[in-house]
């Protein structure tokens, strides 16, 4: 009796308290357009309580009931102050106006100017559109991923490579998403361009290490990028001629303030050019790619919101009428937004994703060459953020993805006779759960901590194949056994928990020390024979003769900054990362059309550890940053270099880069950049 009454005082108690607090939350939005405001921060005056919006702009805080003052805070935007008398759960959204000398500052990071410091990301970039059209562009043109690539920690193996490398991994090791949907491919033009049209761009995050739970699928990088949500006050529409492509894009409201679009597209006229300063090409020869991206979205009530999105590009390179191939990407996302109470947002995804190439040789019907390969992803993803209070954001969800790979739809013509040599369809289900919380331990202490448990199965139908051990290290397995597997049979499974960690230490307000450990799991695999990126790499799931690739990360670092405004900002990082399952070839690998392909592969053991130092200047005319890395790539597999250890095809040890921008003034900016 006594145990149940203390039970009963208890929850009338916690009851009691949870009546003295109140919940202020909305969206933090641009006064201009209407589009969302990441990373926006939230203050309360006097106090040590604050909190940032997520990537819809929405924030949550939970406060007792009394009288706040609170600063909304957003880099290049005035600060708003708002004073709250909180008795009953508010809702409060906010637009925020750009500052008038915001044409006089580069925006590096859209957030508030120690946030870099305070918070517990780490080994994190973030760049919004200001900034990447700032810097020089390649044959006069912007480019999303060329500017990831001066940032510390992020290397290309060539001016005119395809694909990144994120601390020592492979191109295959990124993820790259878009509006969620993952990009297999990102490159126009054999690495050129990327994909993404700066127009239509909102806001660019690279995880490097300290990677949250809810992301998953990859050992090196998650790219995450973020498309406009379209201008909901008017119409607005820009165009250009460039050296290389001409582009348009239009953006409004469909309904004001309530639904907006945008609609931008590219394509370039190489061919157009060559055609009409050569007669070399042949009747019918081209090369030229288009993109075309898309989103909209309808705020059906102030609780939900609903987007969706799309992304459809190809490149096309004919030799003439009959020979040649293409690539293309095509990706749809569909998101519903809900806020079922003042503290609980969720948001469930829903996209399909679609990579696909082709080849045709043969002067003629009896003499030719036809290959095709396709990669189709389809998943779902209900994601939730829960805000108990001030020191505790709650983070819940999970995903559901089903793939289906084409390795090779091929056939051969030689004087009339036809030989199919396709490789049968592949599937295969990636699924996950995962928790996590960032909590503010102390006002010096804070952390991020979650799990993530995958799990993925190769499922039928299609061959199993059993090998065994070769006579001589590094040679072709001999293939034992082989049978078919009937329709949605488990020929492997493979589950794993991923632990994710980052804490930091506020040793003032403009320093931190800063440390993060996680684990993650990647359960496809790019075979490639080429150090960057090509249209024609084969992507294989793990298999009961392939397993996934497993990395553990741990980073320490220090960050400060100072000057007026906190103007500079720098930051030294060290890191150390230890993978395994490596999947490499032996000599002689035949990877394009292999049904037994996984015969000649080899696994190991891989380590990539460095020292990334970072200077950067945010505001004044002067601007730009410093990065330099120091790093080594090293892979040990049994069969190759005597089972010593040896340095990748893309390791690079001295890694130095200088950007540099000048705004004379509001119409004319300089800018430079030089990579060692």
């Amino acid at each position: 009796m006594k145990i149940k009454l203390l039970f009963l005082l208890l929850f009338l108690s916690l009851q009691s308290i949870a009546q003295e607090k109140f919940t202020i939350n909305g969206y933090v939005k641009d006064a201009s357009n209407g589009e969302d405001l990441f990373g926006a921060t939230i203050q309360v005056q006097g106090q040590n309580q604050g909190t940032v919006t997520n990537s819809y702009g929405f924030y949550s805080l939970t406060l007792p009931a009394g009288t706040y003052v609170l600063e909304y805070r957003y880099i290049g935007f005035e600060t708003i102050i708002r004073t709250i008398q909180l008795t009953e759960n508010t809702r409060l959204d906010i637009n925020m106006g750009e500052e008038e000398n915001v044409l006089e500052e580069i925006v590096v990071t859209a957030e508030d100017e120690d946030e870099n410091v305070t918070s517990t990301e780490m080994s994190v970039a973030k760049l919004d559109v200001a900034t990447i059209k700032k810097l020089p562009p390649f044959l006069g043109e912007t480019d999303v991923i060329r500017t990831i690539q001066q940032l510390p920690g992020v290397s290309t193996v060539g001016e005119a490579a395809g694909g990144f490398n994120v601390r020592g991994g492979g191109v295959g090791q990124n993820l790259v998403l878009l509006d969620e949907a993952p990009v297999y491919n990102s490159s126009h033009l054999f690495g050129l361009f990327s994909v993404f049209n700066p127009d239509a761009v909102k806001d660019v995050k690279l995880y490097k290490g300290g990677i949250p739970a809810r992301y998953g699928g990859r050992l090196a990088s998650i790219l995450d990028i973020r498309m406009k949500e379209g201008n909901s006050k008017k119409l607005t529409a820009q165009a250009g001629i460039g050296t290389v492509f001409s582009r348009f894009a239009l953006e409004g409201p469909l309904v004001k303030d309530k639904a907006s679009f945008i609609i931008a597209g590219r394509r370039s006229y190489a061919d157009v050019f060559a055609k009409a300063f050569t007669d070399v090409l042949e009747e019918g020869a081209a090369l030229y790619f288009y993109d075309l991206t898309m989103k909209a979205n309808y705020t059906v009530n102030d609780r939900n919101r609903l987007f969706a999105s799309g992304y459809f590009g190809r490149d096309v390179f004919r030799f003439d009428a009959r020979q040649g191939f293409n690539w293309g990407n095509s990706t749809a996302t569909l998101r519903w937004n809900r806020l079922f109470n003042e503290r609980l947002f969720s948001n469930l995804t829903l996209f399909y994703s679609d990579y696909d190439y082709a080849l045709r040789f043969g002067d003629s019907d009896l003499d030719l060459f036809e290959w095709s390969s396709t990669i189709r992803t389809i998943n779902v993803k209900p994601e939730f953020s829960y805000f108990p209070n001030t020191k505790n954001e709650l983070s819940f969800g999970g995903e559901a993805l089903f793939y289906n790979f084409e390795p090779a739809n091929a056939v051969g013509i030689s004087n009339g006779q036809v030989t199919d040599i396709s490789i049968g369809e592949k599937r295969a289900l990636e699924y996950a759960l995962y928790l996590s919380n960032d909590q503010k331990i102390s006002p010096s202490l804070s952390a991020n901590y979650g799990i993530r448990f995958s799990g993925f199965s190769y499922l039928g139908p299609g061959g199993v194949y059993e090998f065994g051990e070769p006579e001589i290290p590094g040679t072709r397995k001999p293939l034992l056994n082989t049978r078919e597997a009937e329709e949605g049979e488990t020929i492997a499974n493979y589950n794993n928990f991923e632990p994710r960690l980052a804490v930091n230490w506020l040793l003032s307000q403009q320093s931190s020390i800063k440390a993060s450990y996680n684990r993650t799991v990647q359960y496809l695999h790019l075979i490639s024979n080429t150090v960057a990126a090509n249209p024609l790499d084969v992507w294989r799931p793990s298999s009961n003769n392939i397993r996934p690739q497993l990395g553990d990360q741990v980073a320490l670092g220090y960050f400060k900054n100072f000057g007026a405004r906190k103007a500079w900002e720098t930051s030294v990082e060290t890191y150390y990362r230890r993978t395994y399952d490596q999947v490499d070839y032996i000599d002689g690998a035949d990877i394009l059309i292999n049904e037994l392909l996984e015969g000649d592969l080899l696994s190991g053991d891989g380590r990539a550890y460095g020292v990334e130092l970072y200077v950067k200047k945010n505001i004044g005319k002067h601007n730009g940053w410093v990065a330099y890395t120091i790093a080594r790539t090293e892979l040990q597999i049994d069969g190759i270099n005597q089972g010593n250890w040896y340095a990748t095809r893309f390791d690079q040890t001295h890694n130095l880069k200088i950007t540099g921008i000048y705004d004379l003034n509001e119409r004319w900016s300089f800018s430079a950049n030089f990579t060692y």
